[in-house]
């Protein structure tokens, strides 16, 4: 077996060692069987509410904050779940609150779009568009001011180019020059709408105005989207300012769990199956096979593994008391 991958990005000199790749593989089968299973115990009457699913979009989350340390902050969106796993976080808390437990994050307050971590930089998911452009613009300043070795993601959907708030923060970041990243999460839609039809220009052009340097990258290809992190990450860290990432991507299943992906005639099926072939964690098993690397079997048995402790975490969840009645006034401020 051979002790690490070189890469097939284009002009890298360097290798990809496998234990990083396998984390790569590891990490987006989580996310994969952790939103396949919240679509299952949604369909079948056990979750409340709804979610919004990151399916066939894992690779920008992983290949992102594989790049990141503990203590740098994210700051995620509505459609959320696949940042915080691929940051560290716990499913078995993550089940617990999206089923409104009291061993979840939020002790079962919060739900799916509000799920925050400080022990693992995350700052949280959130229900506003662009909400966390603000939150984590704002951390990357405090990192500056406090002289610490810290840095801020922000992750945001193509729809949310288009608020207002992306270019206070942006411009704000830019002229103090703050450790910051703009991941700009460009899966075709906002909610129901085409971005061809609802977005003039390009992320990277107007963060290239601001004097953000800013890259496109192929968002189902993990191995372009750490590269591209890589050097994203490294900016801000050293002093450079903030950068700018386009990951273009799709999203599998449909704006929410009521909307069966064609469900409103928005997208095709043909559209959605011509992604699908695209699926970021049979391009990387594909790569890592033919590398010689490693074997089927041993990617089967992180599969299983996977498997076993996306179940367990669910059935943690199940069997989790729901909160004390006077737990509605706790955290509670005027």
């Amino acid at each position: 077996m051979k002790a690490s991958l070189q890469s097939s990005l284009p002009g890298s000199d360097g290798a990809l060692p496998l234990k990083t790749a396998l984390e790569m593989y590891r990490r987006m089968v989580r996310i994969r069987k952790f939103e396949e299973t919240v679509y299952d115990i949604y369909s079948r009457g056990i979750m409340p509410g709804l979610a919004h699913l990151y399916t066939g979009m894992e690779a920008v989350a992983v290949g992102v904050c594989l790049n990141l340390l503990q203590s740098d902050n994210i700051t995620s969106t509505h459609r959320g779940h696949g940042h915080l796993l691929a940051k560290g976080g716990d499913p078995k808390r993550m089940f617990a609150e999206l089923l409104g437990k009291a061993t979840g994050y939020n002790r079962g307050k919060g739900g799916s779009m509000h799920i925050v971590d400080m022990n693992l930089g995350i700052l949280g998911a959130n229900g506003i568009v662009g909400g966390g452009l603000g939150i984590a613009t704002g951390a990357a300043l405090s990192a500056k001011v406090k002289g610490e070795n810290r840095i801020s993601v922000a992750f945001f959907g193509d729809g949310a180019l288009n608020e207002g708030i992306f270019y206070e923060t942006a411009n704000m970041a830019s002229i103090l020059q703050l450790p910051v990243v703009y991941v700009m999460e460009n899966n075709g839609y906002g909610e129901y709408t085409s971005s061809d039809e609802s977005t003039a220009g390009s992320g990277p052009a107007r963060a290239e105005a601001m004097n953000i340097p800013a890259k496109t990258v192929d968002g189902n290809d993990v191995l372009l989207v750490h590269q591209a992190a890589q050097w994203a990450v490294s900016h801000a860290r050293e002093g450079k300012g903030p950068a700018f990432l386009e990951c273009k991507t799709y999203r599998w299943r449909g704006h929410h769990m009521g909307d069966q992906g064609d469900t409103y005639g928005y997208r095709s099926q043909a559209e959605i199956d011509a992604w699908t072939e695209k699926c970021p964690i049979r391009r990387l098993k594909e790569y890592l096979l033919s590398s010689e690397a490693v074997t089927s079997e041993e990617l089967t048995r992180i599969d299983a593994d996977e498997e076993q402790l996306i179940q367990a975490a669910v059935k943690f969840a199940r069997q989790s008391p729901y909160p004390d009645i006077a737990e509605v006034y706790a955290d509670v401020y005027a």
